[in-house]
């Protein structure tokens, strides 16, 4: 086990890299600091909890059922089970979606009872690998918690392995043997494995959408169960969460993003393993963007004595480039566009996030795709005005609406940005862009705000410039028998309306 020694060598060995907050962006997992030991792992093996003691070789209980595919060394990478000294019912030690609410020593507690088994695979051959690859790749489609039993060339030990992806879990060990138990497999993820001409992502959106937990579906990602035959492989578990997070949440953007914008201004509010949530929803076409804000003492902020922030999002075209924050970033975006897909409704959502320092092991994307989703279960804020949000997120975020906005691309194009609806007056209710009224005449060229129409949806945008010339451009949209001057009663203002 690393001791506190270590992580000074570690941190001295390069600290101006380390104090310059690269730490935030690689997690452990880039080396950007360029160091060959994160000293911050360091850190968090010196101060963990143990774990139960492995006095046997030889080990039997219930996986949940759980596999771990490694990323060191690929394709060159260990594989096995993760399953715990004990029978029974052992689903919830890997059931992220029953973990929120729970704190988190009981959530590492839990993790650490998990003991990984490793035999080592080419990832991108692994037919000739043997039978012990068919077991795991057994256990990772199975329903429901399964007896196996393995035999390790010695004593499993060593530190957790905590990730800023994956959720915890306890030692390890070179495996001889693995045995797992008959069980049956989730219906989905079995038909997926028999269909060798469906493509990987088609797959995963099939499964989604048939019921499919999304942690399950990454079991069976990571294995190579998915995908055209001939192309398939094993994936390292850090690598199949995102993907999959990104897979299934491009697929309900690209089902919502044409869909009628929210009618007000929203915002929901979470709090759990000291993160602050506010999730703000803004009445426009598809826009997402998340900012995280970590305190001096949290986990990736150890040796700062500043918050440091980082910033990504994407426009109505989508992302074309990995997020800078990592899976964080997808396993958001899944959570609010299933929120935003089970009403029917599209938006731009900012995604903030406070990390405090009572947040200080790395416990997986898990937490931030499950706690958004819990913050959106909850009936939220509503306005008229974006304005009129700020006093409730000053209320309950630490951090001041000046640090959001001065950090925000969305909030900044949205102030200095004018949409077509605050130009123009409005319809009656009910009035649609080339209705005829009044003979064939239009008293005025407006946009109902809310209304199916140019510029509600579709969110259309101008910069304030010439009222005259964008108004004779609409014009030219109109029919040609709806064409010709204003009405007589309408030259001395807009109607009005009870």
């Amino acid at each position: 086990m690393a001791s506190d020694g270590d992580f000074e060598a570690a941190f001295n060995s390069g600290g101006s890299a380390v104090k310059s907050g690269l730490c935030v962006v690689c997690k452990g997992s880039r080396a950007l600091c360029g160091k060959s030991q994160c000293p911050l792992m360091a850190k968090f093996y010196s101060g963990q909890r143990s774990f139960p003691v492995v006095d046997s070789k030889d080990i039997a209980g219930c996986s949940p059922p759980s596999v771990f595919v490694g990323r060191y060394g690929y394709p060159k990478v260990d594989i096995g089970p993760l399953l715990p000294q004990e029978f029974g019912d052992t689903s919830l030690l890997d059931l992220p979606e029953r973990w929120v609410g729970r704190s988190q020593g009981a959530i590492v507690d839990m993790r650490l009872r998990l003991v990984r088994g490793k035999h080592r695979i080419d990832a991108k051959d692994f037919a000739k690998a043997g039978r012990i690859v068919d077991d795991v790749q057994e256990l990772a489609m199975m329903e429901r918690p399964v007896d196996v039993e393995t035999s390790f060339a010695s004593r499993p030990k060593g530190v957790a392995a905590l990730d800023d992806a994956v959720q915890p879990f306890g030692p390890s060990a070179r495996m001889e043997t693995l045995s797992v138990g008959n069980g049956r497999f989730e219906r989905n993820l079995e038909r997926s494995f028999y269909d060798t001409d469906m493509r990987a992502a088609e797959a995963v959106v099939a499964s989604y959408r048939a019921g499919t937990r999304v942690t399950e579906i990454e079991k069976a990602f990571s294995v190579g169960t998915m995908g055209v035959g001939k192309n398939r492989r094993f994936v390292p578990t850090r690598w199949s969460i995102t993907a999959v997070d990104d897979m299934i949440s491009k697929d309900i953007v690209n089902r919502i993003k044409y869909s009628e914008t929210i009618d007000k201004y929203r915002v929901y509010f979470w709090n759990q393993l000291d993160n602050r949530w506010a999730i703000v929803m803004i009445p426009s076409s598809w826009r997402f963007e998340m900012i995280e804000a970590w305190y001096p003492q949290s986990s990736w902020n150890q040796v700062s004595s500043k918050i440091d922030f980082e910033v990504d999002g994407e426009h109505f075209d989508g992302k074309k480039k990995y997020a800078l924050m990592g899976g964080s970033y997808y396993a958001a975006r899944l959570a609010v566009a299933e929120a935003l897909e089970k009403e029917g409704r599209s938006a731009g959502v900012i995604v903030m996030r406070e990390i405090h320092p009572g947040y200080n092991i790395p416990l997986g994307v898990w937490n931030i795709r499950e706690n958004c989703r819990a913050a959106l279960l909850y009936d939220p804020i509503e306005s008229d005005t974006l304005e009129g949000l700020w006093p409730h997120i000053d209320g309950y975020m630490d951090l001041k609406r000046t640090e959001w906005k001065k950090r925000s691309d969305m909030l900044r194009e949205w102030k200095v940005q004018r949409r077509l609806d605050e130009f123009y007056r409005c319809y009656p209710p009910g009035f649609r862009l080339g209705q005829r009224r009044m003979g064939g005449r239009i008293p005025h060229i407006g946009i109902r705000k809310g209304a199916s129409s140019i510029g509600s949806s579709a969110d259309i945008r101008l910069r304030a410039g010439s009222l005259r010339r964008m108004r004779a451009r609409l014009r030219l949209l109109l029919p040609r028998r709806t064409r010709g001057p204003l009405a007589e009663e309408d030259r001395e203002g807009p109607p009005q309306y009870a």
